[in-house]
């Protein structure tokens, strides 16, 4: 009777069985995953084998959220968190909460990018809008020292990088292009080269990402070169969901819902940029609404914060 009660479980020790219960069950998901991924492996069932390593990785990713994962949390704690927040706000007494853009007026506006936002940047094609992202990941990249990843569906890396050489060196455009550069022109483009080489810039080409091929680079980037400043995707109507049977304007609002999703899971401000209706050239008015934007289903309700270059003569 005196061996049973020593080894009896006491309430004292309450924690650690809880943690080895949470660790079973972690390795029992792991070992059931492993079974999943051997099936798939020996009948994929005309999958392409790049679709099951991204479900693969996707398998083990989710294992681990769900770890880390605490579900509700009280109202006390969620409040002491945003007062806590605010006060530090208040102490630093800075205009800019999140992200700065590099223009100080849109800095007024928005306060910078703010982490888990969806921020989208719409227009007319040749309005400036991959520009534009460029110069947003460039200032995250450069002045605030955070590493950017940047998919682009529509821009070989090549051409962006001449962009980037052309906006950091203050070099045109078609110049930096045909290489058709003065001494003072090639002096710039070195220094532009020089500043970029040092930066976390990282840009990746392959055109129509699906949503879980997306999200499995962004998060190998984050585990490889640490917490990410900046997400860029130029632009979202290039983005596909293999095998759907959904119409344009439901697949594209699922693609929004998967951008949205990987925001607040990095806890990074996430830029999609997008297309506009080409009705919008028909009417008088060229200014851009939310309802024009292309296939835009749920996309402006998404949208943390929508971005529309106007156009240059109204």
């Amino acid at each position: 009777m005196s061996l049973l009660i020593g080894n009896t479980p006491t309430a004292a020790n309450i924690e650690s069985y809880a943690e080895i219960v949470r660790d079973r069950s972690v390795l029992r998901k792991m070992a059931q995953a492993g079974t999943q991924i051997a099936e798939n492996a020996y009948n994929p069932q005309g999958r392409k084998t790049t679709d099951l390593l991204n479900d693969a990785e996707q398998v083990i990713f989710d294992i681990a959220e769900k770890g880390e994962q605490s579900g509700f949390v009280g109202i006390n704690t969620i409040l002491e968190d945003a007062l806590a927040r605010m006060e530090m706000l208040a102490e630093q007494n800075k205009v800019i909460t999140g992200l700065s853009t590099g223009f100080d007026d849109l800095d007024k506006i928005t306060s910078g990018l703010q982490r888990s936002d969806l921020i989208i940047i719409a227009a007319r094609p040749s309005m400036g809008k991959t520009s534009f992202a460029m110069n947003l990941a460039e200032h995250a990249a450069l002045n605030a020292k955070l590493p950017v990843g940047i998919f682009s569906m529509e821009m070989s890396s090549e051409q962006l990088g001449m962009r980037l050489i052309s906006s950091l060196g203050k070099i045109d455009l078609r110049k930096v292009r045909t290489g058709n550069l003065e001494e003072t022109g090639w002096g710039q483009t070195v220094e532009a080269v020089s500043q970029l080489t040092d930066s976390y810039l990282f840009i990746d080409e392959t055109p129509a990402l699906t949503p879980t091929e997306l999200r499995s680079r962004a998060r190998r980037l984050a585990r490889d070169k640490g917490k990410l400043g900046l997400i860029v995707v130029d632009y979202l109507q290039l983005m596909r969901i293999p095998n759907t049977r959904e119409n344009r304007t439901n697949e594209v609002s699922e693609i929004a819902r998967a951008l949205k999703a990987l925001a607040k899971e990095l806890d990074v401000p996430v830029i999609a940029l997008s297309q506009l209706n080409r009705s919008l050239e028909q009417r008088a008015d060229k200014r851009p609404i939310m309802s024009d934007l292309r296939d835009s289903g749920e996309i402006e309700q998404l949208a943390d914060r929508p971005l529309k270059p106007l156009p240059y003569h109204l």
